[in-house]
């Protein structure tokens, strides 16, 4: 059995033994080694390297055991430094666990499990709802910002009496940068000048507009005359299919109230009468004419989406709610592939529709919070959120409310502006995360999932001065050896 040991700060010891030893039937023996320092946030690999001797050995399990050899090593998510220049320095491998310790059963039961979410199978047509009023220019910008979110094919929007004298250039300046083109209208003639153009789809034929397909090698998207017309659906299908061309069948989603139900019936129908037909489900009706969170009405239209096989998704980003719909898309059809190829719930993949809660927001009891501000001996502040509250800590006491603004009188923090300005950040996100039910971590930005891009850490690099730090950070390796008496701040203690 693989043998790990966890390298940690005196603060967070006891936390990790009974994380570990909670975990049932852990497919690996475990060692918790406090290096030296209070704060296991400001561990860094130089310091490891200083203080851990290799190769690593563990105590020996009982009077007269023979010692074991450290088959890996695991550091603080935090850790900055070269994990990879450590794993050759001990022999072994060297990785970070998660942000905060309290993850570490989850972190190995994804890595055990090992969820694949780069594969997906639905293709994402984001509309341009817009292009008649945009320059070619503007269009080819804004696709490429829709392909950066994850869209497969670029709609061209058509709107009813509205010149777009620009559509073919449209087309052809999008091919030419390495676009696949769909062009959308009720207009015949746009329809037959984008095909012309060269547009890779034709959005959207019904039975009696299905000669257009005669006349251009885009690939039509067919729909009823009505939403309800099944019949003239299915009769498309079934011509384009004696034809042998490809095409995409599209039986229309109503918004709420207005028949959403009965139309995924359709599209249920859709699927039972041709099992092998490529289906496109436009999913803006819902998520730009509902007003709710769109990363949970992706997830569940992409669930439905999974379970009818679907190949195409339409959608679009009009409404100032939705501007994340494309990106959110590509999370849900990714996390609802690996759902259905692996015949499990979509639980426990990723956090990326989770934009508003968390699963765990509170990973810590105000009893285990307490237990850790008794060992301070230092005037940093540390902040934690509980079911409870706030907590603001350091070696003068424990600070419990609900609200920054309850806080603030306790903080004796008038003539210190600095760190007046710091503490009203973070204790503002403790504030936000304690309302929403979201993880707070100290120093960090809350997580909004693909709700909100966030930079990704380079924690390969050391650490930036804080913008409230009195004084500059002469030596990251000292700044980690011992926190430093000349702020008021510092980093939560796992």
């Amino acid at each position: 059995m693989e043998h790990i040991v966890f390298l940690t700060g005196r603060l967070a010891q006891a936390s990790l033994t009974r994380v570990l030893a909670g975990i049932e039937a852990a497919p690996f023996t475990w060692e918790v080694r406090e290096i030296g320092l209070q704060v296991a946030a400001l561990m860094t690999a130089d310091m490891i390297r200083r203080r851990v001797a290799a190769p690593v050995f563990s105590e020996g399990e009982g009077e007269g055991a023979a010692p074991r050899r450290a088959d890996r090593i695991m550091v603080p998510g935090r850790c900055r430094g070269d994990v990879e220049a450590l794993s050759l320095h001990f022999g072994v491998p060297v990785e970070r666990g998660p942000q905060e310790l309290k993850d570490l059963p989850r972190h190995f039961n994804r890595s055990a499990r090992a969820v694949d979410l780069d594969d997906y199978e639905v293709a994402i047509f984001a509309e341009i709802v817009d292009a008649p009023r945009l320059s070619v220019a503007q269009i080819v910008e804004r696709a490429q910002q829709l392909a950066a979110d994850g869209a497969n094919v670029i709609d061209l929007g058509c709107l009813p009496e509205t010149r777009f004298d620009h559509l073919a250039e449209s087309v052809q300046a999008l091919k030419a940068a390495g676009f696949q083109v769909s062009v959308d209208s009720s207009d015949t003639q746009e329809l037959l000048l984008g095909g012309k153009a060269g547009a890779d789809y034709l959005l959207s034929l019904t039975l009696d507009t299905l000669w257009i397909a005669d006349e251009v090698a885009a690939t039509p998207v067919l729909i009823p005359r009505v939403p309800a017309d099944e019949a003239s659906l299915y009769e498309a299908v079934e011509q384009m299919q004696r034809r042998g061309r490809a095409f995409l069948a599209d039986s229309i989603l109503d918004p709420i109230p207005f028949g959403l139900t009965a139309s995924i019936v359709r599209y249920h129908r859709l699927r039972e009468r041709f099992p092998d037909a490529p289906i496109m489900l436009g999913v803006g009706n819902l998520t730009e004419l509902t007003e709710a969170d769109t990363s949970g009405i992706n997830a569940v239209l992409f669930g439905i989406a999974a379970e009818l096989n679907v190949a195409a998704v339409l959608t679009t980003q009009v409404s100032q709610h939705a501007r994340r719909a494309v990106s959110e898309a590509d999370w849900a059809r990714r996390i609802m592939h690996a759902a259905a190829r692996n015949a499990t719930l979509p639980k426990g993949m990723s956090d990326a529709l989770m934009t508003v809660h968390a699963k765990h927001p509170f990973p810590d009891t105000p009893e285990e919070i307490g237990e850790i501000a008794s060992q301070v001996r230092d005037p940093n502040f540390r902040v934690q959120i509980s079911p409870l509250g706030l907590h603001v800590y350091n070696r003068d006491g424990m600070r419990l409310a609900q609200g920054a603004f309850e806080l603030w009188p306790q903080l004796q923090l008038q003539d210190d502006a600095d760190h007046a300005f710091y503490m009203g950040v973070e204790l503002a996100r403790a504030e936000i995360a304690w309302q929403l039910g979201k993880r707070y971590v100290q120093d960090q930005p809350l997580d909004w999932g693909c709700a909100a891009p966030r930079a990704t850490e380079d924690l390969a690099r050391w650490c930036a001065p804080g913008t409230t730090m009195k004084t500059s950070k002469k030596n990251s390796a000292a700044e980690a050896d011992a926190t430093s008496s000349s702020t008021t701040t510092a980093p939560s203690p796992s």
